[in-house]
């Protein structure tokens, strides 16, 4: 099925309903006697079905405002192949471009696939994200469920996201009010606890008006314990996500609930970077690859749905189920820069969904609409609480230096952040360190030179900064064998780290070349690992700097996990912004680095 605009809907319904005739007279033709009644297609019963309008969204992380550089920014395709960059997000925009997709719709559902919170700019991330929920709870979100960066700060602190009250130790941040948690469902199916089994929060949630019932089962990556600190995720259980869900349809199907929407937080990778572009082609689902295209041929096909995340890349498809028959799946890229919009044909005596019916688009979030004046005032409102900090200056650019925005295996941005914590992880009473290291999924945003508030141009703020590296890691420096080193290159591009390289940023003088062409890790070139232009010994040992994530093994690296003689350092974030203070003034700004330490053969 091609990506459609909604407009053209009605006319395409009516078209689809004739072939939908003829092809139910051929087959029921065709059907043997006694053949068993749910053979046949519906879907030529117009009179008994409803459209059901389902609104979804993944990977906000905490972007209430606009982000910023090309974080906020979608690629459109036109017809002629040229394409054209349009500026996106930001919750006033989505809240109003929601309520107005929402209008005529009586039947109307919106639900997220993970990750609507952690890894977030300040705004949101300095007060735990009650922000971020706060504006959920605003969008009537009706149900979402977890992602990994919802275990950020473990399963306690989610379930007080879930269930509100004041942070443990952070208390209520405005005065007379008391955090009340979301209004919408957390899903976590295949979360449990390790010691009863059960999961932490609800596996499933029955949407229902005027006799309509949709369940939705909500489950996060089976691999979030990899990308997750070890703390966040102490005490639980992630279960495989095909078993989980299928487990839960029959749940479903026990309670009379047939048509069911599956929320994944794991995505795919599609072969354009182009919101609209048609991964229905050649074929079905023939233009997405990754763990989700997996997950979808193996789920069963009672689900009608899937609404995806993790991999903030933006896709509509229709993957082939088990029985071959065209299942919808769908991704609206990260930080709220698009929606996707699917009609859901229910019939109501099968009480399922007429899966030839359904269709689905991307819509931009465009910045071109009026802003929703609620989410203005639930902006201003903390960002007052958080100028403070926010505002503060920290240091000076000459130019963008992107990070996340960049495509590239080497970003500058990385380069910058590694040179920074070898600068501060260097001096032998902090650690001696020789090397650092900075795991990509770890920078999070770009640093832009237009200023973003009253600073003026160049100026890196706190709340910049703290967008670029909200974690808060802890650094730690560790010795590392060279041959210990070079195996944790390799794993940027094998094991778990083979379909979907993660390319760790590397510090200054520290180079290698990659080698694209070939697999595994023999895509590290043999003999091309070098320290200020000496070879690394495989038997001698370094001294390594990295966050603690990338220290206990996160991302699927293993062998810098083995690193002994550890030292603990600053956070991330202070070295960073230590750096910027000590190397850059109004009259002496940084530069984007050339990002020339990698080479990479294609």
């Amino acid at each position: 099925m091609s990506v459609t605009p909604k407009k053209n809907r009605a006319g395409r319904r009516i078209l689809a309903a004739a072939a939908g005739l003829a092809t139910v007279g051929a087959m029921v033709a065709a059907l043997p006697a006694g053949a068993d009644e749910r053979a046949k297609p519906t879907g030529y019963h117009p009179g008994r079905t409803v459209d059901v309008q389902l609104l979804s969204f993944n990977d906000l992380h905490g972007n209430l405002e606009p982000p910023a550089g090309s974080s906020g920014e979608v690629t459109h395709t036109h017809a002629d192949g040229t394409t054209e960059k349009i500026k996106a997000g930001g919750v006033e925009y989505l809240a109003t471009h929601l309520r107005t997709a929402r209008q005529g719709n009586p039947y109307s559902i919106t639900a997220a696939a993970g990750d609507m919170i952690g890894a977030s700019p300040l705004m949101s991330g300095l007060f735990h994200d009650e922000p971020t929920v706060e504006a959920l709870n605003k969008l009537q979100l009706d149900v979402s469920s977890v992602g990994n960066h919802e275990f950020d700060e473990g399963a306690k602190e989610l379930a007080r996201m879930q269930n509100g009250g004041c942070h443990p130790t952070g208390g209520c941040y405005e005065e007379g009010k008391t955090f009340p948690g979301a209004a919408f469902p957390y899903l976590a199916a295949n979360v449990t606890d390790e010691k009863t089994g059960k999961p932490i929060l609800d596996p499933y949630f029955i949407w229902e008006r005027k006799g309509v019932k949709i369940g939705f089962i909500g489950v996060t990556l089976e691999g979030t314990p990899n990308i997750v600190t070890a703390e966040g995720v102490k005490g639980l259980k992630f279960g495989d996500e095909v078993e989980t869900i299928d487990k839960y349809t029959k749940v479903l199907e026990r309670k009379g609930v047939k048509s069911i929407v599956a929320l994944i937080h794991e995505g795919g990778a599609p072969a354009s970077s182009s919101y609209n572009y048609n991964c229905d082609s050649p074929g079905a689902g023939d233009g997405v690859s990754g763990p989700i295209v997996d997950i979808a041929k193996k789920l069963n096909p009672q689900v009608d749905a899937l609404v995806t995340g993790h991999t903030h890349q933006a896709y509509v498809c229709t993957i082939p189920d088990p029985s071959g028959k065209p299942r919808m799946v769908t991704s609206a890229s990260s930080y709220g820069k698009l929606y996707t919009d699917t009609t859901l044909t229910y019939d109501r005596r099968t009480k399922d969904i007429v899966r030839t019916a359904v269709e689905s688009a991307n819509h931009v979030v465009s910045r071109d609409v009026p802003k929703a004046a609620d989410m203005t005032s639930l902006i201003e409102r903390w960002n007052n609480l958080a100028a403070p900090i926010a505002n503060k200056p920290q240091g000076y650019i000459s130019a963008d230096i992107e990070g996340r925005g960049s495509t590239a295996y080497e970003k500058p941005l990385g380069d910058l952040i590694a040179d920074a914590q070898l600068a501060g992880l260097a001096p032998a009473d902090k650690g001696g360190a020789q090397i650092a290291l900075m795991n990509p999924g770890g920078i999070r945003s770009d640093l832009v030179y237009k200023a973003s508030g009253s600073e003026g141009d160049g100026v890196v703020t706190y709340g910049e900064a703290f967008t670029v590296q909200p974690f808060t890691n802890m650094m730690n420096v560790v010795d590392l064998t060279g041959a210990q080193l070079i195996a944790g290159l390799q794993q940027q591009v094998s094991g778990s780290n083979e379909a979907s390289p993660k390319i760790l940023q590397v510090s200054k003088g520290f180079t290698y070349t990659l080698d694209m062409t070939k697999t595994g890790a023999a895509r590290v070139v043999d003999g091309s690992v070098k320290l200020n232009g000496e070879p690394i010994d495989p038997a001698k040992t370094y001294r390594v700097a990295m966050n603690e994530f990338l220290a206990g093994g996160g991302d699927g690296f293993p062998a810098l996990a083995q690193g002994k003689n550890k030292l603990v350092g600053a956070s991330d974030l202070d070295i960073f912004n230590a750096y910027l203070a000590a190397n850059s003034s109004a009259t002496a700004p940084i530069a984007p680095p050339k990002a020339e330490r990698i080479t990479v053969i294609k």
